[in-house]
């Protein structure tokens, strides 16, 4: 009896694992139950394009989009995004990686001065430009990425004018876009490289950078929130 006991209970927690996690670039039956949106499929590039508005010429390589020789500055979905929860996996292995997760991009001709973007870095460290930072205007306040060659959990959170950013479980930036009320100043008067971003439109297109190093990311997936 106390072996079929314990038989029981393994079957059942292979079966909430089961729920719980699904293969890559699929969603689980728990995402599918909250109403999450897988963007892309692991096959093709199908609902993205170069901001530029043409094909993205790098393939898909082992399930993974890459930004890396694409054909424009950023990968992009189709589809504009205001309010959501963003999540991908991302891995680097080149120590000088640079790249980064643009959202709410109102301009894809001037995507840098006309949305946000989460820094992804291969770099350690803990600054404006380090992973998970809210580029050049909040800090990544934890060194929480895993080493070269690790896949890195990141998940984005654009609600109104909060965004925060979790890096593999934790939080490691956040910033209420209402503070920064003055052009090329941040709330506590230092200076980042852009405009007011209080009025940044709160609705735009998501997409991948090319920065001149290969980056894959897999497991794209959003939640639009209320």
């Amino acid at each position: 009896m106390k072996r079929f006991s314990l038989f029981f209970i393994s079957i059942v927690l292979i079966i909430l694992q089961w729920n719980l996690w699904s293969a890559d670039n699929q969603l689980s039956s728990s995402e599918k139950s909250e109403g999450w949106v897988l963007l892309f499929n692991g096959i093709d590039h199908q609902g993205w394009k170069c901001n530029n508005g043409k094909p993205i010429a790098a393939p898909v390589e082992d399930g993974c989009l890459v930004p890396y020789k694409a054909g424009g500055y950023l990968i992009v979905h189709e589809k504009p995004f205001g309010d959501f929860k963003l999540r991908c996996e991302v891995r680097m292995e080149d120590p000088k990686t640079n790249s980064g997760v643009f959202f709410r991009v109102s301009d894809l001709n001037k995507p840098v001065q006309n949305g946000f973007e989460i820094q992804v870095y291969a770099e350690s460290g803990t600054g404006y430009h380090h992973f998970g930072a809210i580029y050049d205007l909040c800090p990544s306040d934890a060194d929480a990425a895993h080493p070269l060659g690790e896949w890195n959990q990141l998940e984005i959170t654009s609600r109104g004018p909060l965004i925060s950013v979790r890096l593999n479980g934790r939080e490691v930036s956040r910033i209420n876009c209402d503070d920064f009320t003055k052009p090329g100043l941040r709330p506590d008067g230092s200076k980042h490289k852009f405009g007011v971003i209080k009025e940044l439109p709160r609705k735009g297109y998501l997409g991948f950078q090319d920065h001149g190093h290969k980056v894959w990311y897999k497991n794209v997936k959003i939640l639009e929130l209320d």
